[in-house]
């Protein structure tokens, strides 16, 4: 951790407890409470890291396909991360950002790719890797009240016609850079 606190390579670290949803648990079996979240530059770097440092475990590496949009704020405190089901065209996606950028506590989303690095082999492949949507709240208040501000938020995408399926929520404990 002290390497990645010096590092050019790390931007930011957050420490982090993880919530998955029900659907997604047989993907993720030996899934954790508790994570590192951080944004780097270089992902073989990265994955190095990670590799020799991980005893035992699932990492994640969300890689950027596009940000639909993005806010200055102050404080991040919850990040929620979703996938569809299906791979939408350009004018859906942007029905997507526009019905989330009305949300005025929504800070960035982002759609994204998965790469998982797993110590042990994992038993089933996550199938909707390349369709990720990835939200982050800015907020004062309670986790609780910040995934039901995402739930309100996901529900108003689907009455968009764009169903996306909660994966895991990230409730940020501490930055750590």
């Amino acid at each position: 951790m002290d390497e990645w606190k010096r590092s050019d390579n790390i931007g930011f670290i957050y420490f982090v407890t993880a919530t998955f949803s029900s659907e997604t648990t047989p993907y993720f079996p030996n899934k954790a409470n508790h994570y590192i979240l951080s944004s780097f530059c270089d992902m073989q770097i990265a994955i190095s890291d990670i590799k020799k440092h991980s005893k035992e475990g699932l990492s994640f590496i969300f890689l950027l396909n596009g940000a639909l949009f993005e806010r200055a704020t102050e404080k991040l405190n919850y990040i929620s991360v979703y996938f569809t089901k299906y791979t939408y065209s350009n004018s859906e996606i942007c029905d997507l950002a526009n019905a989330i950028y009305k949300r005025d506590r929504v800070r960035k989303a982002a759609v994204m790719d998965i790469k998982f690095v797993a110590t042990s082999q994992m038993k089933f492949i996550f199938p909707y890797s390349r369709n990720v949507i990835v939200l982050e709240v800015e907020g004062e208040k309670t986790h609780q009240s910040d995934q039901r501000y995402c739930e309100r938020t996901r529900r108003e995408v689907a009455r968009r016609g764009i169903p996306l399926t909660n994966m895991v929520s990230f409730s940020i404990l501490d930055k750590l850079k």
